[in-house]
């Protein structure tokens, strides 16, 4: 496969959803703690027929050049050869819900009490 022909699945949950979207480049990017992926891909619109749950998600992703997802919310990355449907899927089970982490611990050195 080369370099251009790439193409990576992201499973990422935001909202109570798990978001499935495709791009052709994913990186650890520049902010501490974020997923950054770039160049989304979506089908085509040339289609007859319209899958409701992509169109959605296309219009969610609208304009958008990069988007930076919160690392602790990536479920998965994949490389595979072939687009498929980008989505919006409920998370099954919704009555368990991931409790929000921080990337990094803060150290207590900073306030000590001390003055």
């Amino acid at each position: 496969m080369t370099a251009d022909k790439n193409i990576f699945k992201v499973l990422f949950m935001s909202q109570g959803k798990v978001y499935e979207i495709y791009a052709r480049q994913v990186s650890h990017g520049a902010m501490l703690g974020f997923l950054e992926v770039e160049e989304l891909v979506f089908g085509e619109r040339s289609s007859v027929v319209v899958d409701p749950s992509e169109e959605r998600i296309k219009t969610e992703f609208a304009g958008v050049q990069r988007t930076y997802i919160p690392v602790h919310a990536v479920l998965r990355v994949d490389e595979v050869e072939k687009q498929g449907v980008s989505k919006i899927s409920k998370i099954e089970g919704d009555n368990v819900t991931q409790f929000p982490m921080p990337v990094y611990t803060p150290t207590s050195g900073g306030d000590s009490g001390d003055n």
